[in-house]
């Protein structure tokens, strides 16, 4: 009743600031002054973080949000942190969110959600988890952020309620931690409540939140003397004279739950509240919590301490059923138990329970004795379980028990972790497996447990999942599939740890024991992959000859022999084999089916294959596959490193067609992907290298001098094999930068280490191009020497564009008419081929070198193209060199036309024209039943085809030059 009697209260004691931060954002939400009056401003959300002690009001003091935004006409989502419930995945995220979602049929959702369903659904307990690979904790997020998007749209103004976020489960805390700043996007006030002091580590990110709070937290204070006396008269009567108000103040320390309660205290006791009665507060006090709380609720009576024990074991919303279940308690005995415990206020609700306050929460779990609690969670489980909320709901209570060797608690807890997982949380799921294993399970399912242990925590801790996997191959394993699938995964996490040796290795031991051949054909397929990606393989060219004879005699039957074939495709491109002869292993390998998401397989090979179309002149059906591959990726919730490489490498497919501009964006959106996963990583390495090599096609050295700086691009070199390769790229930079000797050093280095593994490709590779620009300022023999071999290995493979750049660079370190005929045969072939950036160098130059000549108009029509393909390019820099040569041979640029390559799809028309109207990204992104990211890329290519930015879109929509 006290606690009621503080919710309903009109009045809010000293809140005056905290209260008018919340008028002004409602104001700001809704679009409506404090008068009703229209604003003159766009209805925008905002943040607000309200800190303090327990019993402070926060409770309060939302609740008074939540009244003010339900009169305003907002939609209220709702929901608190709980003690009990921290290690329940999800739980925070499923309050808030289930309400809105759930009493939609599942065909409404489906259509609604689109392919955001199958990912988040499970989070949300709005479906069961599909079989499969789960979705990546980013991808989750993601989805989650585009499901409050769509609802802050949709039913907006919105207003989003947490309390007690510091109790808050990791996952759901940390999307919203990341999500709220983007509240001021959209019609939503977030409003977040939470103990500074009791925030843990994985929430530490909502202290420094951003909002309208100045970028920090409204500490809420205690109540002044004067409140409390205020507060004492409102309840117990205007008699309360001042030394009884100012006694209650001083036992209380201003605490307003404190003060509630001791004022309900005293009128239950009859107690007159003047200068005699006051020395009794303090007793009265002291059984509001702690020690005298526990006093008052024993002399209840035994079967009422033990429900509410059982209650505080259960957390919040408690089902008066279960309670009495875990209690051991009958119907009639429960509900009398409730009913005490309802009328000395410590439990409130009738259909569904809680404490009056956490605090007293708190004190009653505490006073459990250990043994007891211990017992009653077990207790729990059990009736959890009864009950058909399934092991996930059990886990959190199994956790808290003592290891007994019961194999039913093992089972649940791989049932809870199975289940959890799939959804999405793989922390959850790794703290259940853990816990499994101290009961323990029995010996023969040891080996499965540490497989997923280690399964469940491969991308948050590999080194720990190597140790688990490692464990598990040393246990007696009967099951000889269950050992192959660890040796895989083992193999796998190695890898992508850059321990490609030790991947190969593992590999290798058990390719001896296996008897299986289809077995130990999929177990030499994983090898054949982790050696073509380690940088220190020790003999390239024997695994060369043994992948080719492997290959030729597979008909592509299954994935493992279609992998074979694409690993062969692959070698074959880095040695520089005839670029036919590639892409006929290509076709072959892609005939039977290579999924990117293929269960228990990298993304390695489907990537490689594509890729190798790309380096043979063919990157529209590069750009196909990786198209159907991002589709995949999207669709699983794969959107960490995964999406990161996708976009990346498909930024190096946009830079080698010479679409520079595109390269760039691609590139930067791999790159903030990548920072998620971490720096140092694989995909860490190529989105930094392909966004230098795209700044210094730009013509923008200093920018990705600087980039190279930022990102720590330099020695060491990974372990692993990445594409561009990191050193020459490094070495590029140096030569861009007039560090000619330190450049040659470096290129030098690269070949050293490529050459003898066999990888002689240019067009893969062009360390020798860059290393014979550099050895022409001082060894201009050894720098033609350098070029011409080069060509033969460009020539070799055959693709026009491999041999236009070679020749292009063969030309550059020669010297007489040599040059002029070494750059016609390179636009020759490069006219043939897609690569228009390449193409654009070699105009640019054969026009240089024809005025250098004095054959003027051959030079000015080569200018002249050369200048205008640049542009087309984005590349800036070269776009002033042609400007200034033309300058130098006394002609004027012509002005460039647009094309019908620059007309608008239906699709960035419609991103161009909300974008207009003022919305933002996210809301955008609901309107186009997109992700945001693809947004950026639409007004990316809107502003490059309309040769404009946002602040000119509007201008430019309007002239109607350009149809949709």
């Amino acid at each position: 009743m006290g606690q009621r009697m503080v919710r309903s209260r009109k009045t809010l004691f000293e809140r005056e600031s905290e209260l008018a931060a919340v008028e002004e954002a409602l104001d700001g939400l809704t679009g409506l002054r404090a008068d009703g009056a229209e604003a003159a401003q766009r209805p925008r959300g905002a943040l607000l973080a309200f800190a303090g002690r327990a019993g402070i009001g926060k409770t309060t003091l939302l609740a008074e949000v939540r009244r003010r935004a339900t009169a305003l006409g907002c939609t209220v989502l709702s929901a608190r942190g709980g003690d009990q419930e921290q290690r329940v995945a999800f739980h925070v995220a499923r309050q808030l969110l289930q309400p809105q979602l759930a009493g939609v049929p599942e065909s409404e959702l489906r259509s609604s959600l689109g392919s955001w369903y199958d990912i988040v659904g499970p989070a949300l307990g709005l479906c069961a988890p599909t079989e499969g690979a789960p979705p990546d904790q980013q991808g989750l997020r993601d989805g989650l952020d585009w499901v409050l998007t769509h609802l802050a749209v949709r039913r907006a103004p919105m207003v989003l309620v947490l309390d007690d976020a510091h109790w808050a489960d990791p996952e759901s805390l940390r999307w919203l931690a990341a999500f709220a700043p983007r509240a001021e996007e959209l019609p939503l006030l977030v409003v977040v409540a939470y103990r500074p002091d009791e925030l843990p580590d994985h929430a530490e990110s909502f202290r420094g939140l951003p909002g309208r709070a100045g970028g920090r937290p409204l500490d809420l204070e205690p109540l002044s003397a004067a409140a409390v006396a205020e507060l004492v008269r409102e309840v117990l009567g205007t008699h309360a004279d001042d030394a009884f108000c100012r006694e209650c103040w001083v036992v209380t320390a201003g605490n307003p739950f404190e003060t509630v309660e001791l004022t309900a205290k005293v009128h239950d006791r009859g107690l007159i509240p003047t200068e005699a009665g006051a020395p009794l507060l303090r007793d009265l006090a002291a059984a509001v919590k702690g020690t005298g709380l526990i006093a008052r609720l024993e002399r209840l009576g035994t079967s009422t301490v033990r429900f509410a024990w059982a209650c505080a074991v259960l957390g919040t919303e408690i089902h008066p059923r279960l309670g009495a279940a875990v209690a051991g308690l009958g119907h009639e005995e429960a509900a009398d138990a409730a009913d005490a415990l309802r009328g000395a206020r410590i439990l409130t609700g009738v259909e569904t329970l809680e404490f009056v306050h956490p605090l007293i929460a708190t004190a009653v779990y505490r006073a459990i004795p250990s043994g007891v609690r211990v017992a009653l969670h077990g207790q729990a489980a059990w009736c959890v379980i009864n009950d058909g909320q399934g092991p996930s709901a059990a886990a959190r209570h199994l956790l808290e028990t003592h290891p007994e060797g019961d194999t039913w608690v093992v089972q649940q807890l791989r049932a809870a972790a199975g289940e959890t997982l799939r959804a999405g949380a793989p922390e959850a799921a790794c703290s259940y497996l853990a816990r499994a294993l101290l009961e323990p399970p029995p010996p023969k399912d040891r080996a499965a447990v540490l497989y997923e242990l280690g399964s469940a925590s491969l991308l948050s801790e590999p080194a720990t999942t190597v140790n688990h996997l490692r464990a598990a191959l040393e246990e007696p394993i009967t099951d000889p599939e269950l050992r192959h699938h660890i040796v895989y995964r083992l193999s796998q996490v190695l890898a992508h740890s850059d321990r490609l040796a030790e991947a190969s290795d593992t590999l290798a031991r058990e390719i001896r024991l296996t008897g299986d051949a289809r077995v130990r054909l999929r177990m030499v397929s994983e090898q054949f992959m982790w050696d073509a990606f380690r940088a220190d393989e020790p003999d390239h060219p024997s695994r060369s000859r043994r992948l080719d004879r492997l290959a030729s005699r597979l008909k592509g039957r299954d994935l493992t022999e279609r992998y074979i074939i694409g690993l062969r495709t692959w070698d074959a491109v880095q040695r520089g084999e005839p670029a036919h002869v590639a892409l006929q292993h290509a076709e072959r390998a892609l005939a039977g089916g290579l999924g990117w998401t293929e269960p228990d397989r990298g993304f390695e090979v489907p990537v490689l294959v594509a890729l190798a179309f790309m380096y043979a002149d063919r990157p529209g059906r590069t750009e196909e596959l990786f198209a159907a591959g991002i589709a995949d990726y999207e669709h699983h919730g794969w959107r960490g490193a995964h999406l990161s490489f996708a976009y990346t490498l498909l930024a190096y497919v946009r830079y080698r067609r010479g679409r520079l501009a595109e390269a760039e964006d691609f590139v930067r959106a791999g790159l903030r992907l990548a920072e998620r996963v971490g720096p140092g990583t694989p995909a860490h390495w190529y989105a930094v290298g392909i966004l230098i090599e795209v700044l210094l096609a730009r013509g923008r050295v200093a920018e990705a001098a600087q980039t190279a700086d930022d990102f720590c691009f330099g020695q060491p070199f990974p372990a692993a094999v990445v594409f561009p390769d990191a050193q020459t790229v490094y070495g590029e930079l140096l030569l861009a930068r007039g560090l000619t000797k330190d450049a040659a050093a470096e290129l030098s280095a690269a070949g050293r280490r490529l050459d003898p593994r066999g990888i002689r490709n240019p067009a893969w590779c062009p360390w020798q191009l860059h290393l014979a620009r550099a050895q022409s300022h001082d060894a201009p023999e050894r720098a033609l020497t350098t070029a011409l071999e080069a060509v033969d290995r460009a020539r070799q493979f055959g693709a026009p564009s491999a041999i236009g750049q070679a020749l292009r660079t063969l030309a550059e370190v020669s010297s007489g008419s040599a040059r002029v005929k070494y750059l016609e045969e390179s636009v020759a072939h490069l006219e043939r081929s897609p690569a228009a950036y390449e193409l654009a160098c070699a105009l640019v130059a054969l026009g240089t070198e024809l005025h250098h000549a004095g054959r003027p108009r051959e030079a000015a029509e080569h200018l002249y193209r050369g200048l205008d393909t640049a542009v087309q390019c984005g590349a800036d820099g070269l776009g002033d060199t042609a400007r200034a040569e033309l300058a130098a041979a006394g002609l004027r640029p012509r002005r460039l036309h647009s094309t019908e390559t620059d007309t608008l799809t239906s699709r960035e028309r419609v991103a161009a024209t909300l974008t207009v109207k003022g919305c933002t990204e996210a809301e955008t992104a609901v309107e186009l039943h997109t992700d945001e990211q693809s947004v950026v890329h639409l007004l990316s290519a809107v502003y490059r085809k309309l040769g404009t930015d946002r602040s000119g879109l509007e201008a430019a929509l309007g002239a109607g030059t350009t149809p949709g």
